[in-house]
């Protein structure tokens, strides 16, 4: 009887049998080892191929990403200053200047200009092209009457920008707008770019650059030479030996797919992005940084870890299979500890739901409990002029009826009835105020609006002896909006006013309606104007003392101007006080409304 066999399993890791009689196979080894040798050829193979692309590929984004700075660089140099020529056109000491024709610190303020805005130059120009003023005092007494950028700007009433060639081949660009008093053109205001330094930047780079503008003519480049002409141009010129003519040839030679060109084992790329500026360009032609160099080097760490590779195999061979149970064993226990860190995981993410589910639900009644505060402040701002206003009353009422004079006490008894639906209109329209809403809009005309709100206020005004002075318009005004909400608003406005004059002898208000494109009412007061203009109309903000006002009015009236296509705009007079200004769209004729 022959004894029992030991089921001999081999090993899942190597595929060598445990069974001698397997163990010393030659050809399985050499199989191995074949394996291997070609596995490191297709490697080799696939890796030299994946690299080229893949460090290439690394090269034009490198590009690209610098082309990317450079038109961010422009883009945000010429944004920069477009704005300044507008600014500078309604400066009031410069039209004071060009009226009067006195210059003598005009070229100072143009410095302290550039100064604070960092333009190149600045150049103020009479209507008859001659320099007045500028931070260049060469450019005193020069005439421009003929330059194209001063006749574009009295043309048009818009800045224009202009880029003019020097002499030495370079170009000035320029921002140039009419500066106009009355319909009159006085002069023009002539702001430069200095768009020259990012040339002196990119110099410091293996790149060749240049922008074309919308003519496909150069205005920007490294390569002097190449400025006024066109790209095609700039191309056929002979360049010094250097890496940027080979660049330049290789690029003319291989711009087709695959985009990678060689000339005399240098390798160059052409990219290019459109500026989004007056249809201007910019290119670059750029060298490839060694790529053979670093996939060799990629490629020799290869082959030397095939090698290592290739030794740790016979390594292996030459040893006995490991033992499948150990293996069992590690892995169980592997399996084991990777359990007990899911169920700690499981845990940990359970307990952050819970947490997160808590933080919502205290979030929710934060934000419920602030709503509320918000809205009852809000309430009780509004409802406290109808309040005062009903106390005046009441008290009138209560002298006239000791004086016998029950008509006019009757009279002052309606006008708190009035108020009191008033208030409930109030409360209706906070709600409205709160939903965003807009069905109660009619046509209003602005003049009786004025006057309803004039009418609430008349109590107060005669008490404290405020002179109002109105300027309206003999036609009627008509907007669409709100009545009550309107009324609201300029009762608001009012209020405002009487709290600026406390304090001063002799107290005034001017309400003045003006129609032109759209609809404006001022409020203007004496008193001793605002402070900070910014945080105005911020909700609670308040110069007030406690107990007077919690900063609510103006933050709701520029909400209600905003939900009637308007506009709340607030500024110092230029001899004192405030002024108010509200701006309504004017309600369109049946016609261009239909249309």
């Amino acid at each position: 009887m022959s004894p029992p066999r030991t089921d001999i399993r081999p090993d899942t890791r190597t595929g060598i049998s445990d069974d001698p009689e397997h163990r010393a196979v030659p050809w399985t080894q050499r199989i191995i080892i074949a394996a291997l040798i070609l596995l490191a050829v297709a490697v080799v193979w696939f890796s030299n191929a994946w690299l080229t692309q893949r460090f290439t590929e690394a090269t034009r984004n490198r590009s690209e990403l610098r082309l990317v700075l450079y038109t961010g660089n422009i883009l945000s140099e010429v944004q920069r200053n477009a704005s300044v020529p507008l600014l500078l056109s309604r400066d009031p000491e410069l039209i004071s200047a060009l009226r009067a024709g006195e210059f003598m610190a005009t070229t100072r303020r143009l410095m302290s200009f550039q100064g604070e805005i960092g333009a190149a130059s600045i150049t103020l120009l009479d209507a008859d092209g001659r320099t007045v003023a500028a931070t260049d005092r060469n450019r005193l007494g020069e005439n421009n009457r003929q330059a194209a950028y001063f006749i574009d700007a009295l043309r048009a009433n818009d800045t224009i920008f202009s880029s003019v060639q020097q002499e030495g081949g370079g170009y000035r660009f320029i921002f140039s707008r009419a500066l106009r008093a009355d319909g009159t053109v006085l002069g023009v205001i002539e702001v430069g770019v200095d768009l020259m330094k990012f040339e002196r930047s990119w110099a410091g780079f293996a790149d060749a650059v240049m922008v074309t503008d919308s003519e496909g003519r150069i205005i920007l480049s490294t390569e002097p030479r190449w400025r006024g002409r066109s790209v095609d141009e700039a191309l056929a010129l002979r360049s010094p030996p250097s890496a940027i003519r080979r660049a330049i040839q290789a690029t003319a030679d291989w711009a087709q797919d695959p985009p990678d060109a060689w000339l005399r084992g240098e390798a160059v790329m052409r990219n290019e992005a459109r500026i989004p500026f007056r249809g201007w360009r910019i290119v670059s032609f750029t060298r490839y940084d060694s790529v053979r160099e670093q996939v060799n080097g990629v490629l020799a760490l290869e082959i030397m870890g095939f090698a290592m590779l290739l030794a740790l195999t016979f390594y292996v061979l030459s040893r006995r299979a490991w033992s499948r149970s150990a293996f069992l064993q590690r892995e169980s226990a592997e399996l084991r500890l990777l359990n007990r860190r899911l169920q700690r995981e499981i845990a940990e993410r359970e307990k952050v739901q819970k947490d997160l589910a808590v933080a919502e639900q205290t979030l929710a009644q934060s934000s419920k409990l602030a709503a509320l505060g918000e809205m009852s402040a809000a309430v009780s701002h509004e409802l406290n002029q109808p309040l005062a206003a009903m106390k005046t009353y009441l008290a009138g009422a209560r002298l006239l009826l000791r004086r016998r004079r029950p008509e006019e006490a009757l009279s002052a008894f309606q006008r708190i009835d009035d108020l009191i639906d008033r208030m409930a209109a109030i409360t209706r329209q906070l709600k409205s105020y709160a939903r965003k809403g807009g069905d109660a809009f009619a046509p209003v005309d602005l003049r009786a609006a004025v006057s309803g709100a004039l009418a609430m206020m008349e109590p107060q005004l005669k008490s404290l002896q405020v002179r109002v002075n109105r300027t309206l318009p003999r036609e009627p005004v008509m907007v669409m909006a709100d009545r009550i909400r309107l009324e609201q608003v300029i009762i608001n406005l009012l209020r405002n006013a009487l709290d600026a004059t406390r304090g001063v002898a002799d107290r005034q208000i001017d309400l003045l309606v003006t129609v032109g494109d759209v609809a404006t009412l001022s409020v203007r007061d004496n008193g001793h104007g605002i402070e900070n203009l910014e945080g105005l109309f911020e909700p609670f903000y308040t110069t007030k003392k406690p107990g007077d006002g919690v900063g609510l009015g103006l933050a709701i009236s520029s909400g209600i101007v905003a939900e009637h296509g308007g506009r709340l705009t607030a500024h110092n007079a230029a001899d004192g006080g405030a002024v108010f200004a509200m701006q309504l769209p004017i309600q369109q004729e049946p016609a261009e409304a239909a249309e």
